[in-house]
């Protein structure tokens, strides 16, 4: 299950990258839009004011997120330089994306941050192209920070005797390519691709006395999902993985002037099918 409250914690850290996603689609008057993975749909509204006069769709497979985004008020927009959005001209349903395919209509397909949950998805990406009309736009973000130190802290916990059989499994060390190795993909399926790495140094406020670091409740609303879910949840081993972890990132990450130095490394490409000369 995901928790959209704590998903959207960091809310503005974790929306930067779709914005600096987008602003490389050079799509004009689509006819649809789709939010493959779209969350709370907060993201996702911003999109009809990109593009006003298309159909946008927002899909998840997590009933819990669908269900945050439409009971979100569909008169209050989320403005944009774009212009004021509106969620009443956005729709939502629950979809996975491993079953999922583009219809004739779909101009511009968005998906930020979620094909690193999809095991072989480069194969989902080549279906993705050649389902497609020519000319639509392939817009992915997928996070590249799995030799982070949080993420090697989490797989260190995770290997001690008490845990291993339950959540050693869940984690991977790296699920994801670089920009290179989508860039490649993609040129092979015929698309003209942009492809570009960036690396994030997020400020998380923080002090010396907090009980839990500011990283851990980051990933809380990612990365430790699955880990909770296995663990059973607060009351249980959880409570006492979540404080060993916690130890870890202290000393990984310290408190400086007030806060948390993390950097987080992500991975763009925007895909025009057909387009390769």
């Amino acid at each position: 299950m995901w928790d959209p409250a704590s998903y959207l914690r960091y809310g503005d850290e974790r929306s930067r990258p779709f914005h600096d996603l987008l602003a490389r689609v050079a799509a004009e008057r689509p006819r649809t839009v789709v939010d493959l993975g779209c969350g709370p749909g907060h993201l996702t509204t911003t999109l009809s004011a990109r593009w006003p006069t298309a159909r946008v769709v927002g899909l998840d497979s997590s009933p819990e997120m669908i269900a945050a985004a439409t009971r979100a008020d569909p008169a209050a927009g989320t403005g944009s330089h774009d212009g004021p959005a509106d969620r009443s001209r956005v729709e939502f349903a629950v979809a996975d994306a491993r079953s999922w395919s583009p219809g004739p209509e779909v101009d511009v397909l968005v998906s930020n941050a979620v094909l690193q949950w999809v095991p072989g998805h480069q194969e989902l990406l080549l279906h993705w192209a050649r389902e497609s009309n020519p000319g639509c736009w392939l817009a992915v973000q997928v996070p590249g920070n799995f030799d982070a130190a949080s993420h090697r802290a989490l797989r260190d916990v995770a290997e001690a005797p008490r845990w291993r059989h339950l959540v050693a499994d869940l984690l991977r060390a790296a699920p994801v390519s670089d920009a290179a190795g989508y860039a490649d993909l993609l040129t092979g399926a015929n698309c003209a691709v942009d492809a570009w790495e960036t690396t994030y140094v997020h400020l998380l406020p923080a002090t010396s006395g907090d009980a839990d670091h500011p990283v851990l409740t980051w990933m809380e609303g990612t990365a430790l999902r699955p880990v909770r879910a296995a663990l059973g949840g607060a009351g249980t081993g959880w409570d006492d993985f979540r404080a060993a972890l916690n130890e870890r990132l202290v000393e990984a990450y310290p408190v400086r002037h007030g806060q948390v130095q993390f950097p987080f490394h992500r991975v763009f490409f925007v895909a025009r099918t057909g387009a390769r000369q």
